[in-house]
């Protein structure tokens, strides 16, 4: 018998009781600093600016949707960073959040390392300039021309991620005559305080080899044994947008361990340690990140603690930011088409973008700002939900936002915080053409990655 039909209650389309939410700012016309991007201010006709253009100009330029990019907030987060572990430490920044040239080179020029999963992205790095030494590769399947690409252009290192990797890899580099340097990856068992879909140290999940049962050392007696690798450490990565450091305490404790059974069984004391990256940016008011200088100490006296205690020397560490340094230097700029007044219930205003451009919320139920940014306003906050113009009831930008009741078709409005993932993750849903990616400093703006066009479009569509 099938399921009867049910009026939509009050937890239809997440509608909660009075009162649930938190009150609005006391002005809807600021900008809170830890969540846009460092240059990111208002004029004197109370328009927002972006290393000193102001949006109105940007959209002229280059059209909406469209991400914004403060350049000079991108580098100096990548040299906080790098001075904040020094030169005994390495910083990777972890291109899966968002990669071009003109980042490959940011990157270079900054002096931090990159770290990449596939033909695509480590294309992007060798072909932008940087150094193969200074390149890791990761991934849970890579393929064999995969492999042999990352092994024939000599990168750093490369992440293996289960025991038919061990012997891929090192077949790959004795059939080019190399010695390939490599890390394996360990997964922890640790419980990251996260969304399901962004933890990656518990055990039932497809990274790593575990620790449980005795895996991860077998891996280890497998590695040492090959002749086409250079096991030079571990790597352990346990989640992102992750605020407490004591997962990393718990997690650096089992890898020391493992290092420690390395010494005892093998003889061998292995030189590095990486404990991945994945913490947290705000994306909203509520949010409280951490900054580079205070998780270098956090991460550097977890790991000499337990090297100690251990009898060992403290292995060289690596780290892998990658949203923390490309997540809060862009903001994404639309322009609103509709605004649909739910009496008693919200404001629904629909922009010219959506899940094609900011899967995020869809899928991680993730949490953004969004703030009006063409002008002030003096008028009232509303209750609003800012959705795309996709074909789907999840199509969703900002589930729960405060804007100005006077919000009227053609304004611009902007989501701050959407610099890591949302262009990496992009799509053409419906056929809608990929956002730009414009890098702005110094009063200038360029495109570092072009918009979409039609005729991009049906190139792909053979007919």
């Amino acid at each position: 018998m099938s399921r009867s039909a049910h009026p939509a209650g009050p937890r239809y389309a997440d509608v909660l009781p009075e009162g649930h939410y938190a009150a609005p700012p006391t002005d809807l016309n600021a900008l809170d600093p830890r969540v846009w991007a460092r240059t990111v201010d208002r004029d004197a006709d109370g328009v927002v600016t972006v290393g000193g253009v102001d949006v109105k100009t940007l959209a002229e330029e280059f059209g909406t949707p469209g991400y914004f990019l403060d350049e000079t907030d991108f580098r100096a987060r990548c040299r906080a960073w790098r001075e904040a572990f020094g030169e005994d430490a390495d910083v990777f920044y972890a291109g899966k959040a968002f990669l071009c040239r003109a980042v490959v080179r940011w990157l270079n020029e900054e002096g931090l390392n990159l770290d990449v999963c596939s033909a695509g992205e480590l294309a992007t790095a060798l072909g932008a300039g940087m150094p193969a030494e200074r390149i890791a590769l990761h991934g849970n399947n890579k393929s064999e021309a995969e492999i042999r690409r990352a092994v024939e252009a000599g990168v750093g290192r490369i992440v293996l991620d289960s025991f038919q990797e061990i012997v891929r890899v090192a077949h790959i580099a004795e059939r080019l005559g190399k010695r390939q340097r490599v890390q394996i990856r360990v997964t922890v068992g640790v419980e990251a305080h996260t969304h399901e879909f962004i933890a990656t140290a518990h055990e039932d999940q497809k990274f790593g080899i575990p620790l449980a049962g005795g895996l991860a050392a077998e891996a280890v007696r497998r590695a040492l044994k090959l002749d086409g690798l250079e096991l030079i450490g571990v790597h352990s990565h346990i989640g992102s947008q992750i605020f407490d450091t004591s997962g990393f305490e718990v997690a650096a404790h089992r890898v020391v361990g493992l290092l420690k059974e390395v010494r005892d069984e093998h003889g061998v004391e292995l030189p590095e340690i990486d404990l991945g990256g994945g913490l947290g940016i705000a994306y909203t008011s509520e949010d409280d990140p951490r900054e580079p200088y205070e998780i270098a100490k956090a991460l550097r006296d977890i790991v000499h603690r337990e090297c100690e205690s251990a009898g060992l020397a403290v292995p060289r560490l690596s780290v892998e930011p990658g949203r923390a340094i490309a997540g809060p230097t862009a903001f994404t700029l639309y322009e609103v088409g509709t605004v649909k007044e739910l009496p008693a219930l919200r404001t629904y205003v629909s922009v010219d973008g959506g899940m094609s451009d900011n899967i995020r919320t869809a899928l991680y139920d993730a949490e953004y700002s969004v703030a009006l940014v063409s002008r002030t306003s003096t008028a009232e906050p509303m209750l609003s939900r800012v959705v795309g113009k996709h074909c789907e009831s999840g199509d969703i930008v900002v589930r729960d936002a405060f804007l100005p009741a006077d919000l009227a078709p053609g304004d611009l409005i902007a989501v701050p915080a959407t610099g890591a993932y949302c262009r990496s993750m992009a799509s053409n849903y419906n056929h809608a053409l990929r956002p730009p990616v414009v890098a702005v400093k110094d009063g200038q703006a360029r495109e570092i990655v072009r918009r979409e066009t039609e005729e991009d479009l049906l190139r792909l569509d053979v007919g």
